[in-house]
């Protein structure tokens, strides 16, 4: 059985005069940890739109095993400020990315589901609180929890932690990290904090203007990377 989630064959991109990846290959294996760095400008948010299919490479293929369509995506974006004046609730906000969203309509299964995630995201004690009454990092677990409602099979945070605190920022990686590990889900985070990434990723993925760099995470070297922390 491949053991391989995707696989980058070749992969270019262009925007007018300007090439943001330039023949890049890698592969990532099912349960890694994934941490995707470089400078503003190289192309990781262009890799993660051809990773989610919203955007097509000038030339190459992303490959997923066993195909696309096996493969679940669930996504966290950067922070969306949410206002105080946000009406749902936090348990209310995770559930509107279940498949045919019916609150309060839920299946048992869903209602169990449910009561899981929230469990897993450290969600509980606040589930019935407004979402714009909570704090940056409990709207975030919000966003993770509605990313893992359909169990993916690859979770990609992109630069998800961005706008945290360093606390917050450490407690959602927690979170993402020991949820790999128990469940198995493979994870790409976009990140330019490279402490963090070092804590938490298997391997990384450095995207560079003349290139790229990739392996385990214990080989990445700070000194050669130069975005802002």
């Amino acid at each position: 059985m491949n053991d391989l989630i995707l696989e980058a064959h070749d992969l270019w991109e262009d925007f007018s005069e300007k090439q943001v990846l330039n023949n890049l290959n890698f592969k990532l294996k099912r349960g890694t940890f994934l941490s995707i760095v470089g400078e503003n400008g190289v192309g990781k948010t262009t890799l993660i739109k051809i990773i989610l299919g919203q955007l097509n490479p000038t030339k190459g293929t992303i490959e997923f095993f066993p195909n696309r369509k096996a493969v679940k995506i669930g996504y966290v974006p950067q922070f969306r400020n949410i206002g105080d004046e946000y009406p749902l609730s936090a348990k209310n906000f995770v559930s509107l990315n279940f498949n045919g969203y019916k609150l309060p309509w839920l299946s048992r299964h869903e209602k169990a589901r449910l009561k899981q995630i929230l469990q897993q995201t450290n969600l509980t004690k606040i589930e019935n609180e407004p979402l714009g009454q909570t704090s940056g990092g409990e709207k975030q677990r919000a966003y993770l929890a509605q990313a893992l409602i359909n169990q993916p099979d690859l979770l990609i945070l992109d630069e998800s932690t961005a706008s945290l605190d360093p606390i917050a920022k450490e407690n959602l990686l927690e979170l993402v990290k020991n949820l790999n590990q128990k469940t198995g889900v493979t994870v790409i985070s976009v990140t330019h904090d490279i402490p963090l990434a070092k804590q938490f990723s298997d391997e990384f993925l450095l995207l560079k203007a003349d290139g790229y760099e990739t392996g385990p995470i214990n080989d990445l070297n700070i000194y050669d990377y130069q975005g802002g922390q």
